[in-house]
């Protein structure tokens, strides 16, 4: 008897289908065909074992079991469970009346305990594409995918939940429901707030800016200025994720194994803070078949941290110049070729030299060559696309010891999510979210300038020798600060202000 069950492979963060075919004929023998790596080979024994272990019978006879299509390399344990109701159905020890209904996926534990798979929020989409009833998945991997609309999600822990639920038992304790719960319902747990950085009234300002409206941002400081501490406050004002950026954000952490146990999807924007020892591909993800998101893509729709960004290696600096414009990363391999999304906040923090005192008095050892050379390690390509360039000084004895009143986060948040409601009304049908992701098409529709504003930048770009993409930059800040302001248009003020944060193009340090 030849049985049919269908499963899914992930390439990126978009799932395939896979069918599991299972033939039992006349003869000896398990045969497992359709380009398997060794955890799927693997599979046949603890598949069986399982089988044994609930009772259920190994037919002593030929077995053959195809993966196809079987062109596509199988990589990973996902496989045994539908390996398992294939052998069941096709052997006959019970009718699976509704296997063709569902996509199944599980690993088995040689005590027929399921366990969780990756990529299940991709699978269900494409489960729901398909127009499949339902998807049986681990416990754990179902309440990952429980958010998908359209599709029923059931959560099975032993093989016996899932041949009770195929055989068409009632099964409605298996079901699992999405989670009603609000964004904003999410809290920041250990991310300091930004009353509590004394003296860096300027960066602040910086930092709301880049928030506003998802702008990069590089902090250059003397050690113990607050850099450290302004990246990570500034989790506590970025406004949580839409759903559609929650289903994007939570399908890369799926695939790659990182969801949340139990919590349904991603609301919160992550923030990655990977060092700067880590490898290229540990940054823009890779892998051989099985390719997995990198730093920069597990960072979408939020903030990449790296700190002691000059010291880091120059290829793995230059690396991000691609995604940081095209919000996306592509790696390709001799048969495969995978996209993932990478539109992040780039946050920088560096020293300004190797000593890390330039511009604090006398204390620099530096010469003039060597500070020159450190700030170097930066090309121009990768300057010009950092939005805001924020230069911080040691905080004042005063404000240190005496302390400052300075605003509450959730005060700043509100401020932000007001900027960014402007946005998306703005960008309504556009495809983007906000100003920073702005195309030179939508740039001249969006920021227009009248003579004085012309005018002024014309001088600027002359003056600073800005490029054309650094005077982009400069109209997408100066219009979030507009919209920061409530104003319909970008005026001289907010153009002055956008031009501030260029002072690497015009100071020789």
């Amino acid at each position: 008897m030849l049985t049919y069950v269908h499963c899914a492979k992930c390439i990126g963060i978009d799932a395939f289908e896979v069918t599991v075919e299972v033939s039992i004929s006349s003869g000896l023998g398990i045969h497992l065909v359709g380009l398997a790596d060794a955890a799927v080979k693997e599979s046949l024994l603890r598949t069986m074992t399982a089988l044994s272990a609930r009772g259920f019978k190994v037919p002593g006879k030929k077995i053959v079991i195809n993966l196809a299509p079987a062109d596509i390399h199988k990589k990973g344990s996902g496989y045994d469970l539908p390996i398992a109701l294939g052998i069941i159905d096709s052997s006959e020890q019970v009718e699976l009346p509704r296997l063709g209904e569902f996509l199944v996926m599980g690993e088995l534990g040689l005590d027929a305990s399921v366990r969780d798979v990756n990529g299940a929020l991709s699978i269900a989409e494409m489960a729901r594409e398909k127009g499949y009833k339902g998807v049986i998945l681990p416990m754990n991997s179902a309440q990952e995918a429980a958010d998908c609309d359209g599709v029923e999600i059931y959560g099975v822990r032993t093989l016996d939940d899932a041949v009770r639920l195929l055989s068409g038992e009632y099964a409605e304790n298996l079901r699992v429901v999405g989670k009603a719960s609000s964004p904003r319902s999410t809290c920041m747990v250990g991310v300091p707030d930004f009353c509590d950085i004394v003296g860096q009234e300027a960066a602040n300002r910086a930092m709301e800016i880049a928030a506003s409206g998802g702008h990069n941002i590089m902090m250059i400081g003397p050690p113990g200025s607050g850099k450290s501490s302004l990246a990570k406050a500034l989790a506590g004002i970025l406004p949580p994720l839409t759903r559609e950026e929650a289903l994007v954000t939570s399908k890369i952490y799926s695939v790659a194994g990182q969801m949340p146990t139990g919590r349904g999807l991603i609301w919160q924007r992550p923030v990655r803070s990977p060092h700067i020892s880590a490898s290229v591909p540990a940054l823009l993800g890779g892998g051989s078949d099985n390719i997995m998101p990198g730093e920069i893509s597990l960072a979408h729709n939020g903030v990449l941290f790296l700190d002691e960004f000059c010291e880091a290696p120059k290829r793995l600096i230059e690396t991000l110049r691609a995604p940081m414009e095209d919000g996306k990363v592509t790696i390709s391999r001799l048969k495969t070729k995978v996209e993932f999304p990478s539109n992040f906040m780039l946050v920088a923090a560096s020293n300004p030299c190797p000593c890390g005192y330039f511009g604090e008095g006398d204390r620099c050892t530096c010469s003039a060559g060597r500070r020159s050379a450190y700030i170097a390690r930066l090309s121009g390509p990768m300057m010009d696309r950092i939005d805001l360039q924020v230069w911080l000084h040691s905080v004042d004895s005063r404000k240190l010891v005496r302390g400052t009143i300075a605003e509450r986060s959730e005060v700043v948040a509100a401020r932000v999510m007001a900027a960014r409601q402007i946005q998306i009304r703005r960008f309504s049908g556009e495809g983007i979210f906000t100003n920073s992701q702005m195309d030179s098409r939508q740039i001249k529709k969006y920021c227009p300038l009248d003579n004085e504003g012309s005018e002024y930048l014309e001088k600027v770009m002359d003056s600073m020798g800005l490029s054309a993409r650094a005077c982009s930059r400069i109209l997408k800040i100066a219009r979030t600060i507009a919209d920061m302001d409530g104003k319909e248009n970008i005026g001289i003020s907010h153009l002055r202000e956008a031009t501030l944060y260029r002072f690497l193009d015009r100071q020789d340090i």
